[in-house]
């Protein structure tokens, strides 16, 4: 079975929400939070998070979490902030690009963006994404996305665990 890292990033618990269940009940699974240096409240912290998304600024966060290249595959949780993914999820992928494995993406977001949030991701690698799920914060919150969330989850160990068992075995005989 995979290991599984969720990496979450949430201004409002939301994203939480969801990397927590992506994790419950799911051996190997483990859940790591992204924060900012310097939180952000109100109406002003909003506006930032805004302006950062569409500057792309990169501000500085900090982890939680254990070493990405410890597991199989790394989940990206975060919302999308003006139909852009999270700064500090940029951030974390900008700083840590080289130590992540394969890597799927999960935004919540008020109706839009997730398509684009994926592809800044993906550009960020240098690579493609194993995977990408998108789900409203209407529907994480009032429990609407959890069949949804979960069948991601089972997906994307279904496709860790079948890398896997696909990759060449070398016997000490035949070396």
């Amino acid at each position: 079975m995979s290991n599984i890292l969720v990496v979450s990033y949430s201004w409002t618990g939301t994203c939480t929400q969801v990397g927590r269940r992506l994790c419950a009940q799911r051996p190997g699974w483990q859940h790591a939070e992204i924060a900012l240096e310097k939180p952000r409240s109100g109406r002003a912290g909003y506006w930032r998070c805004v302006l950062d998304s569409l500057l792309r600024r990169r501000p500085a966060i900090v982890y939680h979490g254990p070493f990405p290249t410890q597991f199989d595959a790394v989940v990206l949780v975060s919302p999308i902030w003006a139909f852009s993914l999270a700064s500090p999820m940029r951030s974390f992928v900008r700083t840590r690009r080289d130590h992540l494995p394969d890597v799927a993406v999960v935004s919540v977001m008020g109706g839009a963006g997730a398509s684009n949030a994926e592809r800044e991701v993906e550009r960020l690698l240098g690579r493609t994404c194993v995977r990408a799920a998108a789900f409203t914060m209407q529907d994480v919150q009032e429990g609407k996305a959890n069949a949804r969330i979960d069948q991601f989850a089972d997906a994307l160990q279904a496709l860790e665990d079948g890398r896997q068992r696909s990759a060449p075995h070398i016997s000490p005989q035949a070396a």
